[in-house]
């Protein structure tokens, strides 16, 4: 902070600025007397006070906006906020309501966050990472708008994604903003209402595909190796399928690469299971699976399932496949059907005659555990749901879909359509049901559980490539952390508030794992990893200048 000459541009500085929390002495030594009223309030006080701000705003989306505004004027105050008051404000700055601003990016835009590498900028993309202010990067989450949540091509406008999943690396992961990198790839869009958007802020043009889209993903790749290290964590995230997976493909050998839409998606939902056995009995190899979606999630789940079956049983993985089933939108993936499948379905393709409908599926395969990945809403029938409480006595149903819109069936269809017996989880929050006089608490699938905690893993140990048996570390820490009485309120998910504590476990059993398999670079290995996981955490509370 030595460097500042004058108070004023102290208050402008979202990393330095406290607002009225600056002491007297720090007022006089940086030249504020005068500038700020008299009074000087704790930080949490100001907390109390924005939380009354925001909870006057009757619609999510203004409440984005206040936050999105907040962490432009005071950073730590922002993520004080959001640590202090998650399960709250998970949902504003995240799933469901950053899809919503994301669709509106364009209007509700005011200063740019992160970085935008567009076609205009093919063969110079090392210097626009030069331009950004922050030279140590640990982290940078990156997007191509193709397919924001389950609202689809949104174009540049997809930058709301980046910028909301780094918040929660801080504050749910503890590593520090300064470090953290959001990048929107803009190769144009294929949404005709974007095109024709007087506000649209992107590339007018329809989507830049093969050649000319791989060489830029290519450049791009390379520059962030040349520019950050070996160490740098890239993540993908909301890509389409076919891009998402090939990406993963050609970087997962070269570059510390995840997906979260394949691979947390899949770790947080196995972790689900792992807990949920705690209630059903039984091992994972004891159970069926049905889903109904084979994009990035579908099978991205679906592959760890069978993973750490084969883990546990010491069966083969074409073997552990057997149990698991896939519906996509032509019917349940069958042999038959091989021929035309995408090359990510193929080894889901069993021996059974063609059925189209989920429910024939439910009623052939008779399945203990269905789970929703297919980004439609209301797909989960009565009829469905019924079937599946006629042959368990505790099905678990998984309505995976983002946002709630979009949910394959709701925490009170499923506890009704069961008579209270279902075990349920979704991706977006839902409250909790009253059903013949008990409470039921459904649990949140939500990625923030295993992302921000893995993130801080590999970076704290210096790993260099993500190895599937870390994603398996982090899912067996998070169902660590359900206690009894989680499971016996129905939660297959420990509560959120204690998020941080849970990334810290996460965090400390994926570097266990990284150190293990020797992909660790920070040597000597820590004695104990969760001691030093919360050592490397950040904390939003204000520092005091001198």
């Amino acid at each position: 902070v030595h460097d500042y000459c004058s108070g004023y541009s102290l208050l402008r500085d979202p990393r330095h600025n406290k607002g009225l929390a600056f002491t007297d002495k720090e007022r006089d030594a940086h030249y504020l007397l005068g500038l700020l009223p008299p009074s000087v309030p704790s930080q949490e006080l100001q907390v109390k006070k924005l939380m009354n701000i925001i909870r006057q705003y009757q619609v999510p989306l203004q409440k984005y906006m206040y936050m999105m505004d907040l962490q432009e004027r005071n950073e730590r105050l922002f993520y004080k906020l959001l640590i202090d008051h998650v399960e709250e404000m998970l949902p504003i700055v995240y799933t469901p309501t950053v899809g919503e601003a994301c669709q509106k990016y364009g209007s509700i835009f005011s200063r740019p966050q992160g970085l935008y590498i567009s076609l205009k900028e093919k063969g110079r993309i090392l210097e626009v990472l030069r331009n950004w202010p922050e030279k140590n990067i640990q982290v940078i989450v990156v997007t191509d708008g193709q397919r924001i949540l389950g609202l689809g091509d949104l174009g540049c406008q997809g930058m709301g994604i980046p910028v909301g999943k780094l918040s929660l690396y801080t504050a749910l992961g503890g590593v520090r903003p300064s470090a953290c990198l959001p990048i929107t790839i803009d190769v144009g869009t294929n949404n005709e209402k974007l095109l024709d958007d007087e506000f649209y802020i992107g590339l007018r043009q329809r989507r830049a595909t093969g050649q000319e889209y791989d060489e830029l993903l290519h450049e791009f790749m390379t520059a962030v190796k040349q520019n950050y290290g070996e160490r740098v964590l890239v993540q993908f995230e909301d890509f389409a399928n076919h891009n998402a997976f090939d990406l993963l493909a050609k970087y997962g050998t070269t570059h510390l690469v995840f997906n979260d839409d394949i691979q947390g998606t899949a770790a947080v939902v196995l972790s689900g299971l792992m807990a949920a056995l705690k209630l059903l009995g039984g091992t994972l190899a004891d159970h069926r699976f049905l889903f109904l979606g084979a994009g990035e999630a579908g099978t991205g789940i679906a592959e760890l399932i069978a993973l750490e079956i084969s883990k546990q049983t010491q069966m083969p993985l074409d073997e552990a496949r057997k149990n698991i089933w896939l519906v996509d939108s032509k019917g349940l993936i069958v042999e038959s059907r091989k021929e035309s499948l995408q090359h990510f379905k193929k080894p889901w393709a069993h021996d059974h005659e063609p059925v189209e409908t989920l429910l024939e599926a439910v009623n052939d395969i008779k399945p203990t555990v269905l789970i929703g990945t297919s980004g439609v809403g209301r797909t989960f029938t009565q009829e469905v749901v019924e079937a599946m409480a006629s042959f368990n006595e505790k099905p678990l149903i998984l309505a995976l879909s983002n946002p709630t819109s979009q949910s394959e069936c709701t925490a009170e269809q499923a506890y009704t359509w069961t008579n209270g017996r279902a075990i349920y989880a979704s991706g977006s929050p839902f409250p909790p049901v009253e059903y013949e006089g008990q409470t039921y608490v459904p649990g949140q699938s939500n990625n923030a559980y295993i992302f921000p905690g893995l993130g801080l893993g590999l970076i704290m140990s210096g790993t260099i490539r993500v190895h599937d048996d870390m994603l398996l570390a982090a899912s067996e820490a998070l169902a660590a952390q359900v206690t009894q009485e989680n499971l016996d309120n129905g939660q297959i998910y420990p509560p959120f508030t204690n998020i941080r504590k849970i990334s810290a476990h996460i965090a400390a059993n994926v570097a266990a794992k990284a150190y293990e398999l020797g992909l660790a670079t920070r040597l000597p290995r820590p004695k104990d990893l969760v001691a030093y996981a919360e050592s490397c955490m950040y904390s939003p509370s204000y520092r005091n200048y001198r």
